[in-house]
């Protein structure tokens, strides 16, 4: 049984960004989301979420943009001057490693923002990190010391076994984005000893990191019909463009739309059905889960239909 996750990251980020993400669930194959409890448009995405209780939703824990959801002054090693979240994913691994960012502070900003998201009444199925910062080493220790503590029973493992031919393709921002893709790649192979030590569950398979900023119909159907027996998660960022959006910084601006018809094409649909694809949310995942480790049986016969 092929299984697969469509997970939609930034839900909160803007309220068009979650529109279109919400229009990829209700329209398209999308069947989670991980919500920026640090989003400018957080509230709405909470209200959003409520009037789609068949939509996954997880913590998209964010250290490098915004505003922090707890006191400034009490991570004072992750903000600038004006008190916002301004290290890049490459600084934020550099400081940790240099010790100039007290793994205390990230542990309280993560914690306040999977609370925040409880507080709102949302339940939820899954951790990631905005920009894979859960992979990273110091961090993903908190993240996984959270996920236990809050009784959350997933967390995204970002391997993406990439093909050479990704290095090689012509088009621009494709090498630079499987150069990354390989960079987390990397780390995410030494979180799933972790996640396993930790007793939480994340799907085998993954892909999106490569065709960040670069998915469309053409490379949807490509990730499809290739998709292996399991579960396996894609992540992608559908939404819709607007000012908002670029006060965010987000280099995905224009992409998002194309994203968005991409999940929602008849095409991409037609092609769920004619690879045998079953179409799963992460609360789907959770409860196979659990009922293979009830039962004794192997995960892999178990269809996520019958969840409650």
């Amino acid at each position: 049984m092929k299984r697969l996750i469509v997970n939609a990251d930034d839900f909160g980020l803007t309220r068009l960004v979650s529109q279109g993400i919400l229009d990829a669930h209700y329209c398209g194959i999308v069947t989670s989301t991980s919500l920026m409890a640090n989003g400018e448009a957080f509230e709405e995405a909470i209200a959003m979420a409520k009037r789609a209780p068949r939509l996954s939703v997880g913590a998209h824990l964010v250290l490098t943009q915004g505003i922090p959801v707890s006191p400034a002054g009490g991570v004072p090693t992750l903000v600038d001057e004006h008190g916002r979240l301004y290290l890049t994913a490459r600084q934020l691994l550099s400081r940790v490693i240099t010790h100039r960012i007290r793994l205390r502070e990230i542990e309280f900003e993560l914690r306040a923002q999977i609370a925040k998201a409880l507080r709102a009444g949302i339940t939820l199925t899954h951790l990631d990190g905005h920009k894979h910062l859960h992979v990273l080493p110091g961090i993903s220790e908190i993240v996984i010391r959270l996920a236990q503590e809050f009784g959350i029973p997933s967390v995204r493992w970002p391997m993406e076994e990439l093909p050479l031919a990704c290095l090689r393709d012509p088009q621009a921002g494709v090498f630079r984005q499987c150069l990354a893709g390989r960079a987390v790649s990397w780390f995410a192979r030494r979180l799933r000893l972790k996640l396993i030590q930790a007793g939480l569950n994340y799907p085998k398979h993954f892909y999106g990191l490569s065709q960040t900023g670069l998915l469309n119909v053409e490379r949807l159907e490509e990730i499809m019909r290739g998709l292996p027996e399991g579960t396996s998660e894609l992540m992608c960022h559908p939404g819709y463009a607007d000012p908002l959006l670029v006060k965010t910084g987000t280099r995905l601006l224009a992409q998002r739309e194309i994203e968005s018809r991409a999940l929602m094409s008849p095409r991409t649909r037609e092609l769920v059905i004619s690879e045998g694809i079953q179409l799963v949310s992460y609360s789907e995942f959770a409860c196979a889960v659990r009922w293979s480790q009830a039962t004794g049986h192997d995960l892999e016969v178990r269809t996520a239909a019958g969840c409650d």
